[in-house]
């Protein structure tokens, strides 16, 4: 009897270290990701929105696809890129495999037939930029509708550019740059130095920046899931510094501030425009119904990418906008207050 009892005890602890080790074995279901790319002022976007998949698929929680609009623009902004001695190779170095005749083009083309299926997707990520052309008005209701509906959305720099006459897209954004905004596409907002965040709603350009610089950035929410465990002030690598954002701001968090400066800031090429003197929003998150928005002002270059201040806080960005949450720890190379800290990308 013993012997049984015995018997019936390994099996059935066998059984249970069976169970035990299929559900080890069980593959993690990824969040999915779709960066939206084709068009861009910054004419390092076919190298950045690799830089981005890259980025998200090593953290393990990501499986990502691109659609590239069919009309491709290189935009004339950018500077010296390592190793590339025309910037319309990129395209040929970062091409898709997407069987779609993409049309190289001298200015931004209107594409008919651009329709991503938002709703497959837990976030969507734009690497478009100022000039973008239009969406077809049906892509742009399933878009709202995505939003509304709980999708996730993550912008980063000059996406804030484009459509500045979409008022949704407005909205979802918090605040916007160029793209033919002004006064009426809502206040500038920023920190003061007492730390109280105002809405001034004069009259005024929208946007500007001066040279690339490296500068520091202030973590205005710290117990936002993106942001905890961050420290208060860390340096990001040379980057352009958009002050004088306009928008609603509307269900917006400030997440990061940097200063501009009233002279380092000040754009050379418009010298009757200094910078702000004030702590301009860099990272936003913003609700749009029961969707999320993440917004980084930041990466005009792919070195500017390269900080790990960028790199940290557009994955945890991307899983926020998916989820509402953030599972990724801080790392160990995170910059500090003195020193920025970059990861070479060669891919």
């Amino acid at each position: 009897m013993k012997i049984q009892l015995l018997l019936a005890c390994i099996i059935l602890l066998s059984l249970s270290g069976c169970k035990s080790n299929t559900e080890k074995s069980k593959p993690i279901e990824k969040l999915k990701v779709l960066i939206i790319d084709g068009e861009n002022n910054h004419g390092i976007w076919p190298k950045t929105t690799f830089m981005m998949k890259d980025y998200l698929e090593e953290t393990g929680l990501f499986e990502v696809d691109i659609n590239r609009k069919k009309y491709t623009w290189i935009g004339p902004h950018y500077n010296e890129v390592e190793g590339i001695s025309d910037i319309n190779d990129l395209l040929k170095i970062y091409p898709l495999n997407d069987e779609i005749n993409h049309i190289p083009v001298d200015s931004t083309k209107y594409d008919p037939d651009f329709s991503p299926n938002f709703g497959a997707y837990d976030v969507v990520v734009s690497n478009l930029g100022w000039k973008s052309s239009e969406w077809p008005e049906e892509t742009k209701k399933n878009f709202e509708n995505y939003m509304k509906q709980g999708g996730g959305f993550v912008l980063v720099h000059a996406a804030n550019n484009a459509w500045g006459n979409w008022t949704e897209y407005n909205k979802m954004i918090g605040l916007g740059a160029w793209g033919d905004r002004d006064v009426n596409s809502g206040p500038y907002i920023f920190y003061n130095d007492t730390n109280q965040i105002v809405k001034d709603p004069s009259d005024g350009i929208c946007a500007s920046h001066g040279p690339q610089y490296e500068f520091l950035l202030q973590t205005r929410a710290p117990e936002h899931p993106i942001m905890k465990g961050l420290p208060k002030l860390w340096m990001h690598t040379k980057d352009e510094l958009y002050d004088r954002m306009r928008g609603p701001g509307d269900n917006m968090t400030i997440l990061a501030t940097a200063y501009s400066d009233i002279d380092k800031n000040a754009p050379p090429w418009k010298e009757d425009v200094p910078g702000t003197g004030r702590h301009e929003p860099m990272l936003m998150a913003i609700e749009y119904g029961k969707g999320r928005i993440f917004h980084s002002a930041l990466g005009h270059m792919d070195y500017s990418f390269e900080c790990a201040g960028f790199i940290t806080t557009f994955q945890r960005g991307v899983e926020w906008a998916a989820t509402g949450k953030v599972t990724q720890k801080i790392p160990k190379d995170f910059p500090t207050a003195n020193n920025s800290s970059s990861r070479k990308w060669a891919k």
